[in-house]
């Protein structure tokens, strides 16, 4: 969804606030029915289903090569003689894959068996373009612009149990509802949980909650005015878990970055039982054309904030994690060989990482391709051996239940026979 966030004036409409405010509820109409029904009865029942999926996008085409390393192959010391991370540098996990250091957090998670990572994954369509291959991710069917809706709200439809939902079951944390959550069923965007403070006007409550306060005051809109009391409800509930002054479980500290502020809000949002089985999170800055690094500079900067915030969300939720699958992916991966800018173009397969509880970790799955020359896609890629929608789809039907995949990727023929059984 796209729209302006307020009026050339620069006031606040009712439009632009319930679309791209800090928070946005994306359905049928401005303000959907759900929010019409008794809020906190819903929450009893939602916060029983215990299972949640967390999908992060790392947003401009992360390098797999050097993430998730095949230091096993020579030819990926002699394809990247000056970004190539050394033997003795990279984090080993099966004496073929290698971590990169910076991700030296997660690998007590791979040894505990939590984490698994899934190698040569990706889109088999082959545009080169972030819009296009993002935009083919996030609504599952590659090569069709004309999806209206995405992946991960299809699978929440699939899922959909008898009963009225909570109105937190799927959140992004962001400005807008992003394209994976588009669709039927009903998702909230949240760019800051703590400014949210409805209880009144007044020095305590946010300019944005004012504002939505004098709309519904000032509308003659029946619409708004028959639902706006239930509206406060929902964000009165959202304001129960005292965002202000949420503290991590001891010892975890989240980078002080825009991801580790998003994971560290839906761990919050998670732990308030209010009912969210889905949320989504991306991660930028990874399209690394030039001076990319190996072991250290700006690829290994981007992954240490990743691979530390991913962390200290697991860590976060204790005992909760259990009931967690998480799962990260990226539009596509970069060439395999360097640039002459000591950095990377763009490419074709890459790697998605999957933590949980019932992960079966401990292993990179997925047909390596290998990095021989003859063996690159176009000559020049690591090639797709795995369509991405196995691992989403695979990660969706054992967390959320979405059990008509053939709804949630059309086309795609994704079925339990194809799953890779990363997850128990």
């Amino acid at each position: 969804m796209h729209g302006r966030d307020a009026d050339r004036r620069g006031n606040v409409t009712r439009r632009g606030f319930m679309r791209g405010g800090a928070l946005a509820l994306v359905g049928t109409s401005i303000i959907p029915a759900f929010l019409t029904r008794s809020i906190y009865a819903e929450m009893d029942k939602a916060a029983a289903s215990k299972k949640k999926l967390v999908v992060i996008f790392q947003r401009g085409a992360c390098d797999g090569l050097n993430t998730v390393i095949p230091h096993g192959e020579k030819n990926y010391y002699a394809m990247r003689p000056t970004i190539a991370v050394k033997q003795q540098e990279l984090i080993d996990l099966d004496g073929f894959f290698g971590l990169h250091p910076a991700l030296a957090n997660l690998k007590p998670l791979f040894d505990q068996k939590h984490m698994a990572m899934v190698h040569a994954a990706g889109s088999p369509d082959p545009t080169r373009s972030h819009f296009d291959a993002q935009d083919y991710m996030e609504s599952g069917t590659p090569g069709l612009k004309a999806t209206n809706d995405g992946w991960l709200n299809r699978a929440l439809t699939q899922a959909s149990e008898a009963g009225k939902p909570s109105p937190f079951r799927a959140v992004a944390l962001g400005t807008q509802v992003p394209r994976t959550l588009e669709g039927k069923l009903p998702a909230v965007a949240i760019s800051n949980v703590a400014d949210f403070s409805v209880a009144g006007r007044g020095k305590d409550t946010s300019p944005i909650s004012n504002a939505f306060q004098a709309m519904y005051d000032e509308s003659t809109d029946s619409m708004l005015h028959g639902t706006g009391q239930e509206t406060f409800e929902a964000v009165r509930m959202l304001k129960s878990a005292d965002p202000a002054k949420y503290k991590p479980a001891a010892g975890v500290n989240y980078p002080n970055a825009a991801f580790g502020n998003s994971m560290k809000q839906i761990a919050q949002l998670l732990k308030a039982n209010l009912g969210v089985e889905a949320a989504f999170a991306d991660i930028g800055g990874w399209d690394t054309h030039q001076n990319q690094g190996s072991a250290n500079g700006q690829l290994a900067n981007r992954l240490k904030e990743f691979g530390d915030t991913i962390a200290a969300f697991w860590k976060d939720m204790g005992d909760d994690a259990e009931n967690i699958t998480l799962v990260t992916m990226s539009e596509f991966g970069r060439t395999a060989r360097q640039n002459g800018t000591g950095g990377t173009d763009h490419g074709h397969a890459n790697v998605m990482f999957v933590l949980g509880g019932n992960v079966s970790g401990g292993k990179v799955y997925g047909k390596w391709p290998g990095l021989a020359n003859e063996q690159l896609n176009d000559g020049r890629d690591l090639a797709v051996t795995t369509d991405f929608r196995r691992v989403l789809g695979e990660a969706a039907y054992k967390s959320i239940g979405s059990r008509h995949l053939d709804l949630v990727f059309p086309g795609a023929k994704v079925d339990p026979s194809q799953f890779l059984n990363f997850t128990a």
